[in-house]
């Protein structure tokens, strides 16, 4: 592991353990070249996903993006920041067993979606915004009344 403050690749593991949700690995490093201590994380990744953009285009999904994301979204509200890295785990978990390396924008937007809103109501209309692209105060209305309709008829079937 490269050193991020000189660039020596030669670095040492001092301390290893398991994150709180078991998803991945936390190596505490020392480099031999400066003494500079840092972190690093260890996950399973099951394969290669590429993302096919709505213009067509190809890129490799970018888990650090996702995270930006939806940490966007969740800006100033107050979800525990394990929640947050559960939702994002899970993400990823979905579009890794979806079986195929390729995997529409689209997708990735609807999964996002779905745990927000289970997450934080404010958060999912923010970030519903962006990817549906809302331009004017009546996108949010029209949003909005959908998801009451979504929601009284789930509360009649209860």
């Amino acid at each position: 592991m490269r050193c991020p403050y000189c660039g020596n690749q030669d670095t040492q593991v001092k301390d290893s353990r398991p994150t709180e949700d078991y998803n991945s690995i936390r190596r505490r490093r020392v480099c031999s070249g400066c003494g500079g201590r840092f972190t690093t994380f260890e996950r399973v990744q099951l394969r290669d996903i590429v993302v096919a953009k709505k213009s067509g285009r190809k890129v490799p999904f970018d888990r650090e993006k996702l995270a930006r994301s939806i940490s966007t979204a969740l800006r100033k509200r107050e979800v525990e920041p394990e929640r947050v890295e559960r939702l994002i785990s899970g993400v990823v978990r979905r579009l890794e067993s979806l079986g195929d390396g390729e995997v529409p924008s689209e997708t990735i937007g609807l999964l996002v979606m779905d745990g927000l809103k289970e997450l934080d109501d404010v958060a999912f209309v923010r970030f519903a915004s962006v990817y549906k692209n809302f331009s004017a105060a009546d996108d949010f209305k029209a949003f909005l009344s959908t998801l009451n309709d979504v929601d009284d008829e789930q509360s009649d079937e209860n």
